[in-house]
């Protein structure tokens, strides 16, 4: 396998978590940094568990985050069908082929009687396992008679087939981030590759597909370790290559110990998913990273970070250089801690590197009540683009462009009016009416004239000004909010409040 490829498998049994973004970020990532081609499957197998929309939901979140995939479902490629419920013909070929090979035996044990016997280990204070040590006194291939076992096929008994783990064997394990490691055969179990129903288990499935889509590596979860022993036996029973693996850590919860989940998001108040997810059960919305006002190209920057440093401890990095840089030997072993402030930090950033006219746009496709033309929205957007982590910030922390005052900060009014306020407010909104050309430039030198007039500092008009103006002494530059929102609207506001001071 000359070539790289890799491939991401997600299960459609419900929305993408933020892991599995992270999962198939780095795929993607280490494909373009080697040349090679980025598969998406869908492991669409378990039936019980298949959540309607979730696939496309997958395919959706993907695309928002800019990990395209070369060959997909929706998009095709020379080794489909990229769904496991349509691959059942390619499935039932391994099957027949790993059955005449000494890895693997039918069982014809219902749940019942495993059931049964796990009760007996248990009164004994054991725990039943299926494994090498067990298998020749249960109902199988190995333990039955040729013609005991023909007699149930032809009754059409239903069985599973099961993978034969050899006896004591260690097995030497590499893994690319991990390194070596090693496991006896005798502490694992014979699983079950292919259910009752001729559907194969995930574990012989993506064994097979991997094989047929020429997988040079497969990146993961390291939740799949513990399978690493069986999928490299696997290979060993197909007579095949395997791909060499790496087994990503655990994004963990922003306090106290074990993985990031959706109930951390609830308690802390952030999304762990890519987009909104509405549960096709009960209506149940989750949110989402899009409709929480995340940039893509920040959410994606945040999501490789977990668990990867790039050269010189860089931050803030676009999907191109992300691929210029990328080494799987560089992703960290140890468990990435999940940070709400952070994640906020990085679309603060990314904020202030949006063009004006890119952030009027993401406004405009809100609800917000843009009621102004785009020429001022510009203006707005580029004098409050500076404080704001979401683009609904620069409404929100601007709300006064857009909307009168309609109450005063009570602090700030003990500071900034007093008994000579109303009437000095007063003479300086007659004073605004005589700027004709009423821009920043011009209010701004007769608000400077206006205050050497009358001998005081500008601090005594600018904060009653700022006051009347916003409701709360703060926002830019007065003469800016005066040239925004025009003449007329400020000649009316000051009004409103000197007669609320009254």
């Amino acid at each position: 396998m000359e070539k790289v490829r890799v491939r991401f498998a997600p299960s459609p049994t419900g929305p993408l978590h933020l892991g599995g973004v992270r999962t198939a970020l780095y795929d993607y990532l280490f494909a373009k940094n080697q040349g090679g081609e980025f598969v998406l499957r869908i492991e669409d197998t378990d039936t019980a568990r298949y959540v309607e929309g979730a696939e496309e939901y997958i395919e959706e979140a993907l695309e928002w985050c800019g990990i395209i995939p070369d060959e997909s479902p929706k998009k095709g490629g020379k080794f489909a069908p990229y769904r496991q419920s349509e691959r059942r013909d390619i499935y039932d070929k391994y099957t027949e082929q790993i059955l005449k090979t000494d890895y693997a035996y039918i069982a014809f044990d219902t749940a019942e009687e495993l059931d049964a016997i796990r009760a007996e280990y248990e009164a004994k204070g054991d725990v039943f396992s299926y494994d090498n040590k067990t298998r020749n006194r249960l109902r199988n291939s190995l333990a039955l008679s040729e013609e005991e076992v023909q007699q149930l096929l032809d009754a059409k008994t239903p069985y599973v087939v099961r993978f034969k783990m050899p006896v004591d064997r260690t097995l030497g394990l590499v893994d690319i981030i991990r390194g070596n490691s090693a496991v006896n055969t005798d502490t694992l179990d014979d699983k079950v590759l292919v259910k009752n129903d001729g559907m194969p288990t995930y574990h012989f499935a993506n064994i097979i597909d991997d094989h047929e889509m020429e997988i040079s590596h497969v990146i993961r979860g390291e939740e799949w370790l513990p399978s690493l022993g069986l999928h490299t036996l696997l290979y060993e029973a197909m007579g095949w290559e395997a791909p060499q693996f790496a087994h990503l850590s655990l994004i963990l919860k922003p306090e106290g110990k074990g993985k990031l989940s959706k109930r951390d998001g609830d308690k802390f108040g952030f999304p762990v998913f890519p987009l909104n997810f509405t549960d096709p059960a009960t209506g149940h919305v989750s949110k989402g990273y899009r409709e929480s006002g995340y940039l893509p190209e920040a959410f994606i920057n945040m999501v490789a970070l977990l668990g990867w440093s790039p050269a010189d401890d860089k931050e803030i990095l676009s999907l191109d250089e992300m691929v210029k840089e990328f080494d799987l030997h560089k992703v960290h072993k140890a468990g990435a801690r999940f940070s709400k402030e952070k994640s906020e930090w990085f679309n603060h950033q990314y904020i202030q590197k949006t063009s004006d006219e890119e952030l009027l746009n993401i406004l405009k496709t809100s609800d917000l009540n843009l009621n102004m033309e785009d020429e001022k929205l510009l203006k707005i957007i580029h004098l409050m683009k500076e404080r704001a982590t979401f683009p609904k910030d620069i409404y929100e922390n601007g709300k006064f462009f857009f909307e009168a005052p309609t109450s005063y900060d009570e602090k700030a009014s003990k500071k900034a009016w007093n008994d000579e306020t109303s009437n000095l407010l007063t003479e300086f909104a007659e004073n605004l009416n005589s700027i004709d050309d009423f821009v920043s430039e011009n209010i701004k030198q007769n608000l400077h004239d206006f205050a050497e007039n009358k001998g005081l500092g500008m601090g005594k008009v600018m904060m009653p000004l700022r006051l009347a103006l916003v409701g709360e002494l703060k926002g830019p530059d007065v003469p800016d909010i005066l040239e925004l929102i025009g003449k007329e609207e400020s000649v009316a506001r000051i009004s409103n409040a000197v007669n609320n001071f009254k």
